[in-house]
């Protein structure tokens, strides 16, 4: 991965003479547990009935990654989209959930586990904004799942816009969202080059980490206040991610780890746990738990899960 075979995607070049230039631009379950979290009626629950509310779902799509965002005033964001072998279970149950529209889609770095299903989503449902982080040319991916993607992309006539560090993707009444990484434009492994984004909603905050690394998160510390309630931790809880001093400089109530169960790479690490202990978060496994989903009302959240496995 760490040469190209055709510059279709480096960020410096076109996919083809017709690809337009890339990044150029600057039933699931609830639980009515207390903001606390915790079992509840287990009732069933729709897009639809969270009206003004601002719902995140991190679904569990085993060792990989996806994030469901439904934003007030009906807008959707996905952040992610799964690996291969879930993408068509991933776009059925967007579709089923009454989901024909993704306004905002992220595909934080151009790894299998995180863009292998956004092919998928380009192909079968409506595409507002597409962003995508760039990359070193000596390091554009050659695997068929890029690939796949960028032909998506040229079949939809979709422009990618350049994920990095104060990107502002939308601002509306009662929310933002802002992209907080990438800090440079070079990084040794493809992870720290992941988008990170941080959603605000009235009093309330997320940051997503995508598979961010500690030389990623010092940068984001060093030019951010990074106070966040919920933090999707980077890179499926490894502990080459979630620094000590960077649980610190979030200080989450509530962290998400999104991993397969019995995974090969030991996710999430004890390093990791124990960094989210030591600061008193209160942790939420995809592997254990399932979907995992936290509502916001704009001053309280509620965090529920037992959600349906992906696959």
């Amino acid at each position: 991965m760490a040469t190209t075979k055709s510059k279709r995607f480096g960020w410096t070049g076109l996919v083809t003479a017709v690809l337009l230039i890339l990044g150029m631009a600057t039933g699931y379950f609830v639980w009515d547990g207390s903001e606390q979290g915790g079992q509840g009626s287990g009732q069933g629950m729709d897009s639809s009935s969270v009206g003004n509310s601002l719902e995140v779902r991190f679904l569990d799509v085993g060792q990989a990654d996806s994030t469901l965002i439904l934003l007030p005033g009906g807008k959707t964001m996905l952040i992610d989209a799964g690996g291969n072998s879930t993408a068509d279970a991933l776009t059925e149950y967007l579709e089923q959930q009454g989901i024909t529209r993704i306004d905002y889609l992220l595909g934080t770095h151009p790894h299998e586990d995180h863009i292998g299903g956004l092919d998928r989503v380009i192909d079968r449902l409506d595409v507002g904004a597409l962003y995508m982080p760039r990359v070193d040319d000596s390091q554009v991916p050659t695997t068929r799942t890029y690939e796949d993607v960028l032909t998506s992309v040229e079949k939809r006539g979709l422009t990618i816009q350049t994920g990095r560090a104060g990107v502002e993707i939308a601002r509306e009444s009662g929310w933002s969202a802002e992209i907080l990484a990438p800090n440079s434009s070079r990084y040794e492994g493809l992870n720290s080059y992941s988008i990170a984004v941080r959603l605000q909603y009235g009093t309330t905050s997320f940051l997503f980490m995508g598979d961010a690394e500690q030389d990623s998160e010092q940068e984001m510390i060093d030019r951010y206040s990074l106070q966040a309630d919920v933090l999707k931790c980077g890179h499926h809880g490894s502990s080459t991610s979630s620094s000590k001093a960077f649980i610190q400089a979030v200080d989450p109530k509530y962290a998400v780890i999104s991993c397969g169960k019995d995974n090969s790479y030991g996710h999430p690490h004890r390093e990791t746990l124990n960094n989210l202990s030591k600061n008193q978060a209160e942790v939420f496994r995809t592997d254990q738990q399932g979907t995992v989903t936290v509502i916001s009302d704009g001053s309280k959240l509620r965090v529920s899960a037992g959600g349906p496995s992906i696959r």
